[in-house]
């Protein structure tokens, strides 16, 4: 019988850009989830925030960072500027993704051996919330 468990993770940014490591935390749901094989949906409600899998190394955080903000500079040209100045945070996010799906195998989040999980801020300081389902028997 297929099973559901469902959590959300409340994160509070310090940065305007931050990729914050949150593989305990869901590896720790995971676990009170009881499910042994399934599927992992990781779900941010955040236009201007994403999710990403990558090494957690710090320089190559800081070169993801600086990526990003070449690839979409603070303060450009954007026409969604006009609004509230943060087209940059927006364009950012939808490059990298609001979802995430990661295979659940024995009970255990199935992630490779230098793989972490990151929620990704582009317009902090704020209070965000990352919805994590675990979803399997």
């Amino acid at each position: 019988m297929v099973r559901t468990h469902k959590e959300v993770l409340n994160i509070t940014t310090s940065k305007r850009t931050q990729l914050i490591n949150v593989t305990s935390q869901v590896r720790d749901i995971v676990g009170r989830s009881r499910i042994r094989d399934g599927l992992l949906s990781l779900y941010v409600s955040h236009t201007t925030s994403g999710i990403l899998i990558n090494e957690n190394e710090a320089g190559l955080k800081e070169d993801i960072e600086k990526s990003l903000e070449k690839l979409f500079p603070k303060g450009g040209k954007y026409l969604h500027n006009r609004v509230d100045n943060n087209a940059d945070a927006h364009l950012k996010s939808t490059f990298l993704g609001s979802t995430l799906a990661l295979p659940v195998t024995g009970g255990s989040l199935h992630l490779g051996m230098w793989q972490s999980i990151f929620f990704a801020e582009f317009d902090g300081l704020r209070n965000r919330n990352l919805t994590v389902m675990v979803i399997g028997e």
